[in-house]
């Protein structure tokens, strides 16, 4: 039996064997896999502002917490909708992204754009159905993305504070969502704890390509591992100089009844354990999917939630 032409179809920069399998999946499968839901659990910063304004237990603020986060769940995989579009040429020298349904070219540009379309326009409705404020923050998250898709991802640091303020708008969504007052601390906390991520990222990119990082995004040939080390430097001890001053200051105190000080530990181990991670392991490239698969890392992060909902509410 003659073997079917689609089989022998290629990509160019596409891997041995990846349109083989990709084929026999469905348009809608492959759409589902560039939504990429793997990397939906950054959205659960939303959740941040129903546990510090001490709403966890209010089942009203809860619903619409969830809400937002299916919102923005919907809006990430928008973006990474678009920016698989914009960057579909460039993913295909990469030896890890090549294999995105996109870049692979097992899922159409025209299809994806009208899903992106689609889902967008369903999601900022909803956004502002939610309330005014949320929907405002909602499109200014996805007008920053699609703003980093396109120009801000090419100029040098301009793109890692785009990065680690669409990190700051999740955090701005959950809070104005449920009519919260936005903490200084969270935005603080939020934007150098997101740095620390995103030129961690950087880093772990430019190693795994080495001298082809340039090819594969101009902006890689902007920066180096040792100029990022000493980015993550500075961003690392910010970070735990942030927290450690919201946990034990007068202002916290006066808020809960007590401090969290008892919560330091975790984010001490926890960035450690991460730089440990992109230095010995050279890991880093997906945290989200990183902290999926690392039990200490997400050990850490789960202990670190209970003990700030258990200072916090005091259930004992």
């Amino acid at each position: 039996m003659a073997r079917s032409p689609s089989r022998n179809l290629t990509v160019p920069g596409a891997p041995v064997g990846s349109l083989e399998t990709s084929d026999r999946h469905s348009a809608v499968f492959n759409l589902i896999i560039s939504l990429r839901p793997d990397q939906w659990t950054k959205n659960l910063l939303v959740f941040a502002a129903l546990i510090f304004a001490e709403k966890l237990f209010d089942a009203a603020a809860v619903v619409t917490t969830v809400a937002a986060f299916v919102v923005f769940c919907a809006l990430s995989g928008v973006v990474y909708l678009v920016n698989d579009i914009a960057d579909r040429h460039s993913d295909r020298e990469h030896p890890l992204k090549r294999r995105r349904p996109i870049a692979a070219g097992v899922l159409p540009v025209n299809t994806a754009a009208t899903a992106a379309a689609i889902i967008g326009a369903l999601a900022l409705t909803a956004a502002f159905a939610l309330g005014w404020q949320f929907g405002l923050v909602a499109a200014a998250y996805l007008a920053l993305q699609a703003l980093y898709s396109g120009p801000l991802k090419h100029i040098v640091i301009i793109d890692v504070l785009t990065l680690s303020i669409g990190f700051v708008l999740r955090a701005a969504a959950g809070a104005v969502v449920i009519n919260v007052v936005i903490s200084h601390w969270l935005f603080v906390c939020t934007i150098l704890g997101a740095m620390f991520i995103a030129l961690a990222k950087r880093r772990h990119e430019i190693v795994l390509l080495a001298d082809g990082a340039p090819s594969h995004r101009p902006i890689l040939g902007e920066y180096s591992p040792y100029l990022l080390d000493q980015m993550i430097g500075v961003v690392t001890a910010s970070t735990l100089i942030a927290y450690i001053l919201y946990a034990i200051s007068p202002e916290t105190s006066a808020k809960f009844g007590t401090d969290l000080g008892l919560t330091i530990p975790f984010p001490l181990y926890g960035i450690f354990r991460y730089l440990y991670l992109v230095h010995q392991r050279e890991e880093g490239g997906s945290p989200a999917r990183l902290l999926i698969n690392d039990r200490p890392l997400l050990a850490c992060v789960m202990l670190w939630v209970a003990a700030v909902v258990i200072i916090i509410y005091q259930p004992f």
